[in-house]
């Protein structure tokens, strides 16, 4: 469809808009009329004069409503700062404190209270002493996404030819007084730009180092532009009236003919943006969508449950600037991995991926993991040797990649004094290692995880879904497990159950805690996992990124709202409350029945691992890299030379199981979280049957 077909079809919301707000402009004269007037539009009542005069042949009744607009597209008239506060809080009451100057220029002084503070304004009106009120108490408390809807909110308008770029703006620096976090004025402080326009969605993420903040709440404002109202349209319109004549580009079809990917892209001032969807409209509006979030900072998408949650701790980067660039990265490198989507090995239903970040600047970002996969090992094929691999979800694998990375990176420090350096650990003043300053993970996940997150979730958030509507239903926040040779999950029972290997060989389902529940423990305890915790501090997700089906009530609450009264937990130990977002561009789902397979590759690796995710190993049926059983013969090899500097003290290390256990603080955290889960209600952890972990190296 034309973007003018779109213009059409959207006009006649536009209109009745139009209509709404056509009293909006004060009047010229300046007359003392009061805001409680001057918001009606005078209709043949009180001593106002008509604003059109009547017409012959109209049966004496005014022909003022004005029909006629119909025809004549325009922007919204912006409301002013008065209706703007009525709408946010009804019926509030001006009062008039004092009057002064000649009568032919008289000085104006109303106040107005909200939320217990008192706002005074002046003017030579009433209407315009109460406007600069409304004005004072909307800068108390909105933050306006943007400083154009700002400055729409204040009632002042732009010249067109005004230079945004120029370090000396000409345009009034109270504009951004009440809006802005104070960032110096520099063009590389445009949202998704570096200054030199380099950001793009194929390949370049920069970010500014302004963008640093100790918690970074909003994303620093680009600089206003007069904007067209984006009411009633499509981001194509809005494109379309800020940079026309634009030529989308048809990049690729794929998927089955029930369910058809399309990817459409658009080049705006010297950038490629890319959208994708079930149909060519669809993946354009999201491709425009993405140019409005990076060029304009215009989010058109203002639905709450759909906004990134920021992280508590040090935020170096903006929010969705940085979700795009992870989420692009970990697709970009499989797409790499799997010669452009074309191997066998590309279908997937989840993709997940790590990428590590170690500075300001996205571009420095490594991708450290990416994998897929849907399925956990049948009960059948579980090993007493740790040579299987139990659960090959995506973002679980995904985990399993990063803690092969650590052993690589405390390999590297033990090595020489020059691969030293090189690693991302240092020494810690505690004893053992820590992460150097500013090394920051990053995990994407292509949708939500399956358990506590995902069952709410089960569609895109609507426009007028306004969050979680049944917060305290029984069902929130359950525990939850997967089912053996099934997806989905369900609630584990109310009787603590405790898994044996006999029954489980015999025929019971072998139950894996859901991907949430597992997320929601690695805030807790960390990625690195009880082995590691013996040689490391714990180390946090900075933030979980999903490509789809993202909602931030029910992702909070299953990652960590739901034990925010955890207790009691060690030193060093934390709830950890990492960014959540979601992606510009929502991935399309994946219809169709998932693969039996799961994929792996870390940094490092020269390719793919296949593994059958029913025998956790490969088809060759030989052991896969990420198992229990390598990653133990790693840790031996590190104790051997470590043992004087552990964090907690083991004598000789031999089976597997009593060598977890020795990590005494990492033991005491998880009785920690077990212990809130039961708390809060929500159903006691299920543990693999124990004879799993009962072997040694010596086997």
């Amino acid at each position: 469809m034309d973007v003018d077909d779109e213009e059409n079809m959207s006009s006649s919301s536009t209109d009745v808009k139009e209509n709404r707000n056509v009293d909006n402009v004060p009047p010229k004269d300046g007359s003392g009329q009061g805001a409680g007037e001057g918001t009606q539009l005078s209709n043949g009542g009180g001593s106002s004069s008509r604003k059109r005069p009547l017409e012959e042949g109209n049966n004496g009744h005014s022909k003022f409503r004005p029909k006629k607009r119909k025809k004549t597209p325009g922007p919204v008239l912006p409301k002013n700062a008065l209706m703007q506060l009525n709408e946010i809080k009804p019926g509030l009451q001006y009062k008039l404190l004092s009057q002064t100057g000649p009568v032919h220029a008289p000085m104006f002084v109303m106040a107005v209270e909200v939320n217990g503070q008192v706002f005074e304004g002046s003017g030579p009106t009433k209407k315009k002493a109460k406007l600069h009120a409304a004005e004072k108490a909307l800068r108390s408390f909105v933050q306006f996404p943007n400083a154009s809807e700002a400055h729409l909110a204040m009632g002042r308008t732009l010249s067109v030819n005004t230079d945004f770029t120029s370090d000396q703006a000409d345009f009034p620096d109270t504009l951004f007084n009440g809006f802005e976090t104070p960032v110096p004025s520099d063009a590389s402080f445009y949202l998704g730009s570096n200054g030199d326009g380099s950001f793009s969605s194929s390949g370049d993420y920069s970010l500014p180092s302004s963008a640093v903040a100790s918690s970074l709440s909003q994303s620093p404002l680009p600089a206003p532009s007069p904007y067209p109202s984006t009411s009633g349209k499509n981001p194509v319109m809005i494109l379309n009236e800020l940079r026309p004549g634009l030529k989308y580009e048809f990049l690729s079809e794929s998927g089955e003919s029930h369910a058809k990917n399309f990817v459409m892209a658009v080049a705006v001032d010297g950038q490629t943006f890319e959208g994708s969807g079930r149909n060519k409209k669809l993946a354009k509006a999201r491709a425009a969508q993405s140019a409005l979030a990076s060029l304009f900072n215009m989010q058109l998408d203002q639905t709450p449950s759909r906004q990134p949650i920021p992280s508590e701790g040090l935020q170096l980067h903006l929010p969705q600037v940085l979700a795009d660039a992870v989420a692009r990265l970990v697709v970009d490198k499989f797409s790499d991995l799997t010669e452009n989507f074309t191997s066998p090995h590309a279908r997937r239903k989840v993709l997940a991926g790590i990428v590590m970040t170690t500075g300001t600047d996205v571009k420095d970002a490594l991708v450290i993991s990416v994998s897929t996969g849907t399925k956990c090992i049948n009960g059948e094929y579980m090993s007493d040797r740790g040579l299987a691999l139990n659960d090959c979800h995506a973002e679980i694998i995904s985990r399993r990649c990063l803690l092969k990375f650590l052993y690589t990176q405390l390999e590297l420090y033990l090595s020489n004094k020059e691969d030293q350096q090189k690693s991302i650990f240092i020494k810690s003043e505690r004893g053992g290692f820590k992460l150097k300053e500013n090394v920051q993970f990053h995990l994407y996940i292509s949708t939500s995880p399956c358990g506590d997150a995902r069952i709410f979730s089960p569609h895109e958030a609507a426009q007028e879904d306004q969050g979680d509507r049944h917060p305290n239903r029984k069902a929130r926040g359950q525990l939850r497990t997967k089912i053996e040779s099934g997806e989905g999950t369900i609630p584990v029972r109310s009787t603590t159950t405790i898994q044996t290997w006999d029954g489980v060989l015999q025929g019971e389902r072998l139950l894996t805690m859901s991907c949430s529940d597992k997320i929601a423990r690695w805030n807790v305890l960390g990625i690195q996992g009880a082995l590691l915790s013996l040689f490391v501090e714990p180390i946090y997700f900075s933030s979980i990124i999903l490509g789809s089906l993202y909602h931030g009530d029910h992702l909070s609450r299953a990652v960590y709202q739901r034990i925010a009264e955890i207790e009691d937990l060690p030193p060093l130990y934390t709830l950890n409350r990492p960014l959540l977002s979601g992606i510009s561009n929502a991935e399309a789902r994946q219809p169709g029945k998932a693969p039996n397979f799961s994929v792996n590759w870390t940094v490092g690796d020269t390719g793919l691992e296949v593994i059958n995710a029913t025998t956790g190993k490969d088809e060759m049926g030989r052991a896969s890299r990420l198992c229990k059983h390598a990653f133990y013969s790693r840790w031996m090899r590190i104790h051997a030379k470590l043992s004087y500097s552990l964090r907690s003290k083991i004598l000789k290390p031999n089976l597997y199981h009593e060598t977890k256990q020795g990590a005494t603080e990492y033991q005491t955290a998880k009785e920690c979280l077990f212990k809130a889960f039961l708390k809060a209600g929500l159903g006691a952890w299920v543990e693999k049957p124990i004879e799993q972990d009962q072997f040694s190296l010596t086997v």
